[in-house]
């Protein structure tokens, strides 16, 4: 069953979460305890995350110390499928552009095929980091999400990257796009990334999955402007508890997220992490029931460091 299917189909809020494949070299063990400890929630869909690579400093034999290009959480097609044939829960990897070549996309839409994983997130992708590779010009790369959506578009009817044809899968991908209710960093502003919000459900995203926010006021007046600009599919908020007291910090910078003060003022009172986590256990229960009461179609957590605390939000909304 689709993403789309298990959203419209659900008689309450459904439930997904996100999680990250393992470091290099780590059992998937970690992501099965994760997928163990919020099954009781009936998850309609698991996400799990794509990276591309990433630079380490080795010191050399010779005490020279080189630069290295590595993956450090490579396995998304793999767990993917190693989950949906476990679990019997959809999978939905995310498929983006950064750090790969469109060549190295449709070989990855290849294989999920033959996987049987169909459904998928399209995002550019952190841009961080990611230097052009060696013998690859900007030519060989998607820039934006939407260029992205254009090639798995293309692949559905059968068109490859170079153009040529070739027999369409029996079950052709659907896939859901990202939207930011607190505006994307790079967008002059909201009536900008409304309109490119507007054009990936055009061109074939069947839902939205938000950024990470705190305020679900900034989510109720983004969700009122879209469908005010005719954008009727489902919008999911992406939630996720703070579990640290640096977060007050690091997560406006870093996803641009906005913490409101009322929630701000009681992480600057926190002596402890572990204090941090019990006020965003609390913060994220009451914003989750409020998002509830509003009827939204599902709610997506973000696990990575807080499966304990989405695990005790999920047991209080659930």
């Amino acid at each position: 069953m689709k993403v789309i299917e298990h959203i419209s189909g659900s008689k309450q809020t459904a439930f997904s979460f996100e999680i990250l494949p393992p470091l290099k070299g780590n059992s998937i063990r970690k992501v099965y305890s994760v997928v163990d400890k919020l099954r009781e929630f009936d998850p309609k869909y698991i996400n799990i995350t794509s990276h591309h690579s990433e630079y380490i400093y080795k010191t050399m034999p010779d005490g020279s110390i080189n630069r290295v290009n590595v993956r450090k959480r490579p396995g998304s097609v793999a767990i993917a499928s190693a989950i949906q044939n476990k679990y019997g829960i959809t999978a939905v990897p995310h498929i983006i552009c950064k750090g790969f070549t469109m060549d190295e996309t449709e070989y990855a839409l290849i294989d999920l095929n033959f996987l049987g994983v169909h459904d998928l997130l399209l995002l550019r992708g952190d841009a961080k980091g990611v230097d052009p590779v060696q013998g690859c010009d900007d030519a060989q790369r998607h820039a934006h999400a939407t260029d992205l959506q254009r090639q798995v578009n293309n692949f559905n009817i059968g068109i490859a990257v170079d153009n040529s044809t070739f027999e369409a899968n029996e079950t052709p991908f659907s896939y859901g796009m990202a939207c930011y209710p607190e505006k994307h960093e790079e967008a002059p502003n909201m009536e900008s990334d409304i309109y490119y919000a507007k054009q990936k459900v055009n061109n074939g995203a069947g839902y939205l999955v938000t950024q990470m926010f705190f305020d679900n006021e900034k989510y109720y007046s983004f969700l009122d402007r879209c469908r005010k600009e005719g954008i009727t599919v489902p919008i999911i908020p992406g939630i996720k508890p703070i579990v640290f007291k640096d977060q007050l910090n690091v997560l406006p910078r870093v996803f641009r997220s906005e913490i409101p003060e009322a929630l701000a003022s009681e992480l600057r009172k926190c002596a402890t992490d572990e204090a941090a986590k019990e006020v965003g256990v609390e913060w994220c229960t009451a914003q989750c029931k409020d998002l509830i009461k509003n009827h939204v179609p599902s709610l997506h957590f973000y696990t990575f460091m807080a499966t304990d605390s989405v695990c005790r939000v999920a047991k209080e909304v659930y």
